[in-house]
């Protein structure tokens, strides 16, 4: 693979079934009629699909830490897969060693492919001043701007949802609202695994107008992808340099800087993580 150019296995939609999750079932499945509790005929629907009206919030999403602590978040009529709470617990850690939500420090952060919103009003309740977060699905969009008022994340200018699709979104901002010259402390990428192709995700977020030096950038992506690369070249001659890449189960978690000045001096390169997973 020439510099620059992504390799061919983020070139491709990836193959990354998952087992069962509660409310998450193949098609296929069929119901189990042992033991006594629960109905004998339940509706397995599978990710993606709308919920019938009425059903019990089925993830179970909460603020882990912060000022909105324990406070519990509506999901949308969607089946997702959200980010487990091990693993937000473990990024927000993370984030919070970087100096991120120090006193003083005004960090704006951008949650792409935001769902229910549990990752930016995380961010928000640890100290963010701001978070942006865009997300395809209007129902999704519906669902953060209820969370956010529920979690009092509703001062003007705190919040800004933008229902559009996430290239869009990165490449050309101010076409979805996102106003000229905006860039972002913290920006993260939590797609569904089977509907992006990785290669155009990385190539949008490297090379946005909303990154700028020091940006921390977060993806996550599943273990059938193979390993990230450590370094992701910018198109005018920067780069995004992996310092986190870590796994969960089969869930990954790389995090890089755009051209690290030396500020975060926690956040140092680390090329031994990106070398399998």
């Amino acid at each position: 693979v020439e510099e620059g150019e992504a390799a061919p296995n983020l070139k491709r939609k990836v193959r990354a079934p998952r087992p069962s999750m509660g409310h998450v079932v193949p098609k296929a499945a069929k119901a189990s009629t042992k033991g006594g509790g629960g109905s004998k005929n339940p509706t397995l629907r599978p990710q993606g699909k709308a919920r019938d009206a009425g059903m019990n919030n089925p993830s179970m999403l909460k603020i882990l830490g912060g000022s909105a602590r324990g406070r519990r978040l509506d999901s949308p009529e969607v089946y997702l897969r959200p980010m487990m709470g091990k693993v937000r617990e473990a990024v927000f850690s993370t984030f919070t060693s970087f100096g991120l939500y120090d006193e003083g420090v005004n960090t704006r952060h951008l949650d792409v492919f935001s769902g229910s919103g549990s990752v930016g009003l995380e961010s928000l309740s640890r100290g963010s001043s701001h978070c942006t977060f865009v997300d395809f699905s209007r129902d999704c969009c519906n669902t953060v701007e209820r969370n956010a008022k529920w979690c009092q994340f509703d001062k003007e200018g705190q919040i800004r949802v933008v229902c559009a699709d996430y290239l869009q979104a990165l490449r050309d901002p101010t076409s979805v609202g996102i106003p000229p010259g905006t860039t972002y402390e913290i920006v993260t990428l939590t797609p569904p695994y089977e509907e992006v192709v990785y290669a155009d995700l990385i190539d949008g977020v490297s090379n946005s107008p909303l990154v700028t030096d020091d940006t921390v950038v977060l993806i996550e992506y599943p273990v059938e992808l193979g390993c990230l690369p450590h370094v992701i070249t910018r198109k005018d001659g920067g780069a995004l340099v992996g310092v986190r890449n870590r796994r969960y189960g089969r869930t990954v978690i790389a995090i890089y800087v755009v051209n690290p000045t030396g500020r975060m001096e926690v956040a140092a390169s680390r090329p031994e993580q990106f070398v399998d997973v």
